[in-house]
């Protein structure tokens, strides 16, 4: 099955599977609430301070309250959003381009380059994941930037062993030794042959670096390590309601998790179907 007819059978199928189907659709709403809040439309307020009206309970005028400086938690859970998706998608592209290039170079050319590559991620790979991200996050301090740098350069490892191990596989088929044949380069052979009938399951490692990135920077900004006290992350909200629950004020978690929830429930459940639908190996098309 060549990757045109791979992809186009997976969207076909995609399109027959209503539970991805609507997980695609709230990714989209998630996405379009970005979009708003980035522009200015929506959540403009987060950081409105209204003294005179502390932890005010969800209503009408505020559907989630508001914190302990009396602002809009609905507004602070849109940016966090923004944040989320925003973290999800830069530092898994830095990710998958690392993990990906790396992976290309040592499974395509093998030897000694291919045994520095598996030194270098199996090196990583034995520290552990959270030790790993906390001593980056203390290297380069609090902020956006950093959690994109540290996320980025830590979640490669896996993309990396699993585009080594097709690009090992895939060097020797009849369509690779025919692009050799006809002297096809080497940058060709990667970029133009195999890279492309491979990107399924570049894309499928992406979504799942995706959800695991908004998570890692929750965790860093609950822990004082990712954002910049103040900015409205998920993490930092969470922080903030650590607290706030013995007196009773729910809503400024109940907005982030929610939102939080909604969110990462969706990409996992979008990408299962997309790994399902582009999986040759189903109905006996390997």
């Amino acid at each position: 099955m060549t990757n045109h007819s791979l992809w186009l059978d997976g969207y076909q199928k995609i399109k027959k599977d209503p539970i991805a189907l609507l997980s695609f659709f709230v990714i989209i709403l998630y996405a379009f609430l970005a979009l708003l809040c980035l522009c200015g439309f929506v959540g403009g307020d987060f950081a409105q301070v209204n003294n005179q009206n502390p932890y005010a309970p969800p209503s009408r005028d505020y559907l989630f309250g508001t914190d302990i400086f009396g602002r809009n938690v609905l507004s602070r859970a849109l940016q966090g959003n923004l944040i989320a998706l925003s973290v999800g998608f830069i530092s898994t592209s830095i990710a998958a381009t690392i993990g990906t290039s790396l992976g290309a170079i040592a499974g395509y050319f093998g030897g000694k380059i291919d045994a520095f590559v598996v030194w270098l991620y199996t090196t990583i790979d034995s520290i552990p994941y959270i030790l790993l991200i906390v001593a980056f996050a203390f290297v380069l301090g609090q902020g956006l930037s950093s959690v994109y740098i540290t996320l980025g350069l830590t979640s490669w490892v896996q993309i990396c062993r699993l585009v080594r191990g097709e690009f090992i596989k895939q060097r020797h088929h009849e369509y690779v030794l025919s692009a050799q044949a006809i002297g096809a380069s080497s940058q060709r052979q990667i970029f133009r042959h195999i890279l492309p009938n491979i990107m399924h399951i570049v894309a499928i490692q992406f979504g799942l670096g995706f959800v695991q990135a908004i998570k890692i920077e929750v965790i860093l900004s609950y822990l004082g390590l990712g954002v910049e006290i103040g900015t409205p992350s998920w993490g930092m909200m969470i922080d903030n309601a650590k607290l706030e629950l013995a007196q009773g004020v729910w809503w400024n978690l109940a907005a982030a998790t929610f939102f939080m929830f909604f969110l990462i429930l969706s990409v996992n459940l979008f990408v299962d179907a997309l790994r399902d639908a582009l999986d040759p190996k189903q109905h006996g098309r390997a």
